[in-house]
């Protein structure tokens, strides 16, 4: 033969090239008397330990497990150790539920840690500029927070979940901005977070994403750094208008109620002086009244006591008294009666 290169050996004593391999094959894998083949139980172990492995997996705790079989949808598994159908019957993917997740807008975090380190880039500026409803550029930074609510909604719903959020949350907040004017925005951040988190949920719900926005809270409001300057000064302007203004309405408050409460007292002070003089004088007009009808029942004996009283209320304020004889021609001082008199009419 052409191959034969051994002229020592005849063709006949030449082996054929596979049974040479069956040999050398055979004698590898068995052992004992009977050649009781070894890689049958090779082979049982190794496909034990695929079934194994692929048959029991678990759940970490916070996750939910969704379960898919033959590519469909078969069912959600909470944490802990379960079983499914090996060789690629049944799939398994993991979602956490419960850890919160943060997408930024308009900066982004280059060192984090207890001072965290952000910077911004051309990427996050376009997202970060927006046009406000009275036509003024502002740069707003924003973030969201959110988890996943429904695995199953999450994995399947949308295609990319959160790049989903991202583009929904800067339209809603593009529209939010742009209907409402520039100190609207740097006033109201807490209102505007307001809105733009229901908005953002509600539409997520609709496209039924699975997705639980947790919080969304506007970082940054300022005007664009070309701007700054002249915001800045139109911000002063507008601290130091508040301010006289706040000063005006203590000066307000001080002076306005102190002149309404002395004028409330005066206007008082004249109601009670009318009333007192109109009481006075229709009580007056009773008396003369009643004295009236006393004098039209018994003119003389009236006449007398009103003589009487009007000596008795005018006797005590005189100071020096005489006594006059109609038929006398002069004036006779008496004892001590031209002494002054007492208030109680008596002389000391």
């Amino acid at each position: 033969m052409p191959w034969d290169n051994n002229p020592g050996k005849r063709q006949g004593d030449l082996l054929d090239l596979p049974e040479i391999i069956k040999k050398k094959v055979g004698d590898s894998l068995s052992f004992g008397e009977g050649g009781k083949p070894v890689w049958l139980i090779g082979i049982v172990i190794f496909i034990a330990i695929i079934l194994a492995y692929t048959s029991f997996y678990t759940i970490p705790p916070g996750n939910r497990g969704v379960i898919l079989r033959f590519g469909r949808y078969y069912s959600i598994v909470m944490p802990g150790l379960h079983f499914k159908i090996p060789f690629g019957v049944d799939t398994v993917f993991k979602v956490h539920t419960e850890q919160v997740d943060t997408e930024s807008f308009g900066f982004k975090s280059v060192r984090p840690g207890i001072r965290t380190k952000y910077e911004k880039s051309a990427v996050t500026e376009r997202e970060s500029l927006m046009l406000t409803g009275d036509l003024n550029v502002i740069d707003v930074e924003w973030i969201v927070q959110f988890r996943r609510e429904d695995p199953r909604k999450y994995l399947f719903n949308v295609r990319d979940p959160v790049m989903t959020i991202r583009d929904i949350s800067e339209s809603v907040n593009r529209r939010i901005v742009g209907n409402r004017s520039f100190d609207y925005v740097l006033q109201n951040r807490e209102e505007v977070n307001r809105m733009a988190q229901e908005e953002l949920q509600k539409i997520l719900d609709k496209y039924e994403t699975g997705i639980r926005v947790v919080n969304m809270r506007l970082q940054n409001v300022v005007p664009p750094d070309p701007v700054k300057g002249a915001f800045n000064e139109v911000n002063e302007a507008q601290q130091e208008k508040e301010r006289l203004i706040n000063e005006a309405q203590g000066t307000y408050n001080r002076k306005i109620p102190r002149a309404k409460g002395e004028a409330e007292r005066t206007i008082n002070g004249a109601r009670g002086f009318a009333i007192e003089r109109v009481n006075r004088a229709n009580g007056d007009a009773a008396r003369f009244s009643a004295v009236l009808k006393e004098y039209r029942n018994a003119i003389e004996v009236t006449k007398q006591r009103l003589y009487l009283e009007a000596y008795r209320a005018i006797l005590p304020s005189a100071k020096q008294i005489y006594i006059i004889d109609s038929e006398q021609k002069g004036l006779l001082p008496l004892l001590q009666l031209n002494q002054q008199v007492t208030k109680g009419g008596e002389v000391p």
